[in-house]
């Protein structure tokens, strides 16, 4: 559906609207593997009110795709059917204290809500700092690292649902478990509210030091990459299986599987979306061939394929 005709639907509702939106909007430079293409119209609301007046709006036959900071995004290179919505960090990246709770916007990074809690000395909140997404992300996928994870701090969040109307989630609705929520998933998360412990503001500042430190020596954060590309499976590591398969450095294309951090696939400079996708799937295959294990994607992909692609995922995708 062209941009121009989703503009259209919206009747008068458009003028009540006080976000940008953009039709054909190229969608590469907004995610870290810098790859992608565009989506049939891309809408960047003011806030969480004008994001429902929006989604009220808005046919429900028109297909939604939500996008953060894009850090664990992979956009085909045929573009994205529909609307995305990118919220910003203007109106949904705000982080604010009050007691031991932290309220942040769902556009906020997950790095500046773990500064924000140690600045007010609540611990629990540390291992943000070595999750490059947003907060959105990271409750629809209840992210973690270095031995914490979105759950464990988790009191509730807000969300609009796809009329518009408002809805508030405890921990028993969003239904966490390992890298995944039960969320509905047409929800799209505006908020989200944690509860730190009291503690030493230097402790902390010291644990996040060491987890920056761990991800720079281990991991290639200064590539264009999509972060941790599979699940661990039950009981393994995933990188272990991707190294044992003799994946390190292979290539697809402009895609390479990281020489740093086998769990990381890595644009060299003139990847597309397809070559991440099927150098991703090559891996999976191998990694069946050699271990028996089907790894499971950790990145979300989304988005069609482009004219003349062919890429067959591997059987268990």
């Amino acid at each position: 559906m062209a941009g121009a005709d989703i503009l259209a639907a919206l009747g008068s509702a458009r003028d009540k609207i006080r976000g940008a939106l953009t039709p054909d909007a190229p969608l590469a430079d907004f995610t870290w593997f810098r790859v992608g293409g565009s989506a049939d119209l891309l809408f960047q609301p003011a806030d969480e009110a004008d994001l429902a007046v929006f989604l009220a709006a808005l046919p429900e036959t028109i297909p939604v795709t939500v996008i953060g900071l894009a850090s664990n995004s992979l956009v085909r290179d045929g573009g994205v059917e529909g609307v995305v919505i990118r919220l910003s960090a203007r109106g949904f990246g705000g982080v604010t204290i009050e007691g031991d709770l932290v309220k942040a916007g769902a556009a906020a990074p997950d790095v500046k809500v773990a500064r924000a809690a140690a600045d007010a000395a609540l611990s629990g909140l540390a291992f943000f700092r070595g999750i490059p997404g947003s907060i959105g992300g990271a409750l629809r996928m209840n992210a973690g690292a270095y031995g914490g994870e979105t759950k464990d701090t988790f009191v509730e969040a807000r969300a609009l649902d796809r009329a518009g109307r408002l809805v508030v989630l405890d921990g028993a609705a969003m239904g966490f478990h390992y890298r995944h929520s039960d969320a509905p998933e047409g929800l799209i998360f505006t908020e989200a509210t944690f509860r730190g412990v009291p503690d030493d503001r230097e402790t902390i500042l010291a644990a996040m030091e060491k987890i920056t430190d761990s991800r720079e020596a281990t991991q290639p954060v200064k590539s264009r990459t999509g972060g941790s590309t599979f699940k661990n499976p039950p009981g393994g590591k995933a990188w272990q299986l991707v190294d044992q398969a003799g994946c390190r450095g292979l290539q697809v294309g402009g895609a390479q599987v990281s020489e740093l951090h086998c769990n990381f696939l890595i644009n060299t400079g003139g990847a597309t979306a397809a070559d991440i996708e099927t150098l991703g799937e090559t891996v999976r295959k191998r990694v069946f061939e050699t271990a028996g294990v089907r790894l499971e994607w950790e990145i979300k992909r989304f988005g069609r394929w482009a004219d003349g692609e062919t890429i067959e995922p591997f059987l268990g995708a």
